[in-house]
Parts: C-alpha cells; structure tokens; sequence
C-alpha cells in the first residue's frame, strides 16, 4: 500500500490494511513521513509499516504534484527502494496525490506489477474549495482542471479503481469511459469492535444539556454547511429556545462561523468544542437530539459519505442531512432521518423544529439508523468487496 502522508492516522487506510492482514494477506505500508521522531519500520495491528522520511520541500511541492513534475521526482527514489525491497504481488495506492509516481516507476519494471487505486476521494473536484486556492497564489498556481484530466487517465492506467459510492462508479465510468467491472465499491463505515467500545464521557453529556442539542462533529469548514446550520438556529430557537447546536471540530475558516454567530446574535446558542479526537464523538452525539451533516451540494459531496454519517446511526440518533445525492439517497432508503434542500437555512430550520415536535419519530428514525449500521452499514459488512478483489482478481500473483 502507498500512502502520501504519516501514518497513522488514517482509519480508512488502517481499516482497509488490518481487514486484508486478518484474511491471510501479508501487508507492507509505504509512509511518507513528516514526523521526525517516528521509527523507520514498525509493525502495528499486522500492518508492516514502512516510513520514507520527507522534509518541508516534498510536502509543499504536493500541492503542485500535477501542476509541475518535481514532487514525483523527488518520491520515485523511495518507491522504487520500497518495491525493490518488497518485492509486492499487488500495488494499491491510497488517494491520487502520489499515485502518478507509483505507476511510473512501476511501468519501467520489466514486469509491471497489477496497481489497484483506492479514490478516498474526488479530490480534484473538493479541492476548488480549498481555502488556499481562492487566494493568490494557489489560485494561479494549482489548475482544478490538470487534476481532473489526471484523475481521468490514472483511473485507465489502473487494474482495478475503488470508490466509496455507487453514485461516485457512475460518475468515474461516465468521466473516463472504462467499464462498471473495473470499479469496486468499499463505503467508509464504522468498525464496530472500536467505535462501540469508546467510554461514554458522562460529564460531557451534562455539560451541554438544554432540551434540544444538535450535534455535528467533524470538518467545520464551510462547503461542510456549518453556516447553514448556524443561520437555521435563528428560526429554531424562535420556536424552540432551549434548542442548541454543538459543533464538534475545527478548520481554517472558523472565524467566519465565529463572526456569523457574533451577528446573528447567537453565542448562547452556538458552542465551538473545537478538534476532539474520534473516541469522543460517541458521547456528544448520544447527548444529542438530532445529529446534521449539511454539506453544500457540488460533485464531490454528491458522491460521497461522510463518516460522521455512519457515527450518528451509530448512537441511534435521527440524521438531517441536505440533498446530496449520496446521504441523501442513504437516509431516505433507510428512513433514519430528513432530507433539506442544501444551502436552505429555512427549510433546515424546519425540519428541525418537526424532529422537535415529533420526538417519537425522532426516535424511530434513531432506531432503524442504528439497525441499519448493527446489521450492514459496519466495516466487517462494507468491507467484503475489497477482500472479494484480493481473493479472486490478483488470486494467481
């Protein structure tokens, strides 16, 4: 496995990597390391870390890995190190930043190696609302359009290309002409052994509760929806004053959120609980009414599941998720929850005050979420194509 950044964290690589270990696979995880006190080699859950040290001058020179070559060039020395020493039957790349490095140096060996791409993400597509690339001098440095051209030709060069949405296959088979075959699908859920055994933190709990607390937990930047849901606590807490909501995390535009709440006159109504690590989530959202995942609407979140979906049917509480095709087709199949119209502060606020008024729908939407993640919607259900891919298709490596 190739990953362009320091591991750990990253659950979705970890979870993928302990799944194949514990079906038998011998896994070797190359690291691009930014943490200079991290050992080289280390073995953690099975997974045979390899870490490739790299300085400021590689991580900065990967926001331009597709504008200019240096990047690739730079890393190709590492690579080619790590397959000599390795000697893979399979290369799987996590995400597309190193991804063109990887194939190049593979494809001058004298016998290629089978390359399976794993999309966490549409990256080219959520990158133009990056913070950075609105201003000067990302906005003319970083071309949205050379990344999406180069998605489209690394998902050809691939054996196998693996997203995490039926609707994120029709868009790659659409974008690049290649075959619904090529695609496997492998969602970020929850790995039930880990996220149901984080402690519930009791005093948290107590400490925000008013009667009606609206979680969210994760990314607070804007294309998430946070301002969309700060502006709907203006109509909610006209009909509900004891309403709440509690944001879960941070990003870079959080003093935007801050100003909005400071003009809308909402600071006892807004909490900012700022990052928390993972197994805290669990106790906010238990403490909460309703949970929201309000992402504006563009092709990235149109294909995709957010994680903190998966977390909120976890703690049997009812979703309010805007329309983005992914989740939304996901909570009306399910039942487990509403749908607003994206960006629509009012029709947000809405379906806020019904939960509020319908506590025992509320409550059976929670149910069926939390019957959906017990039974399907879990790592060990989720998971089954990307074993099936590694029992069948590279079977004869």
């Amino acid at each position: 496995m190739f990953l362009d950044d320091s591991f750990p964290p990253d659950s979705r690589v970890e979870n993928e990597a302990f799944s194949l270990v514990r079906a038998g696979h011998e896994v070797f995880l190359f690291s691009l390391d930014y943490k200079s006190q991290a050992k080289p080699k280390e073995n953690i859950r099975g997974i045979q870390v390899c870490r490739y040290a790299s300085g400021k001058l590689i991580y900065k020179l990967s926001a331009l890995a597709y504008t200019i070559p240096f990047y690739h060039q730079l890393i190709s020395n590492k690579i080619r190190h790590f397959l000599m020493e390795i000697q893979p039957d399979v290369l799987h790349i996590h995400d597309m930043l190193m991804a063109q490095a990887v194939m190049d140096v593979n494809e001058k060996q004298t016998k290629p190696i089978p390359v399976v791409l794993d999309l966490h993400e549409n990256r080219p597509e959520i990158m133009q609302y990056y913070p950075h690339l609105q201003k000067f001098p990302g906005k003319f440095l970083i071309k949205v359009d050379r990344w999406r051209k180069k998605q489209v030709e690394l998902i050809k060069r691939a054996d196998k290309v693996i997203l995490v949405t039926p609707e994120a296959v029709k868009v790659a088979m659409n974008q690049s002409g290649e075959p619904y075959s090529k695609f496997i699908v492998v969602p970020n859920t929850i790995e039930k052994d880990i996220y149901f055994n984080y402690p519930i933190d009791q005093k948290l709990q107590k400490r925000f509760k008013k009667g009606f607390d609206i979680v969210y937990v994760g990314d607070t930047g804007l294309r998430r929806g946070t301002d969309t849901a700060i502006r709907a606590m203006k109509k909610v807490i006209e009909q509900v004053p004891q309403a709440q909501l509690i944001l879960v995390g941070k990003s870079s535009e959080e003093q935007t959120l801050l100003e909005l709440v400071d003009e809308l006159g909402l600071s006892a109504y807004v909490a900012f609980e700022g990052w928390q690590d993972v197994s805290t989530f669990p106790s906010y959202i238990w403490g909460a009414e309703v949970c929201i995942s309000p992402l504006k609407r563009n092709l990235h979140h149109d294909t995709t599941y957010a994680n903190k979906i998966f977390q909120y049917m976890a703690g049997k509480r009812p979703l309010l998720v805007s329309d983005c095709d992914s989740q939304a087709v996901l909570v009306k199949s399910l039942a487990c929850g509403l749908v607003f119209e994206a960006d629509n502060a009012e029709a947000m606020a809405q379906s806020l005050i019904f939960l509020y008024k319908n506590p025992t729908q509320a409550r059976e939407m929670g149910e069926r979420g939390f019957d959906a993640v017990s039974e399907t919607y879990h790592w060990e259900e989720t998971s089954k194509e990307l074993l099936a891919l590694y029992a069948s298709s590279f079977s004869d490596q």
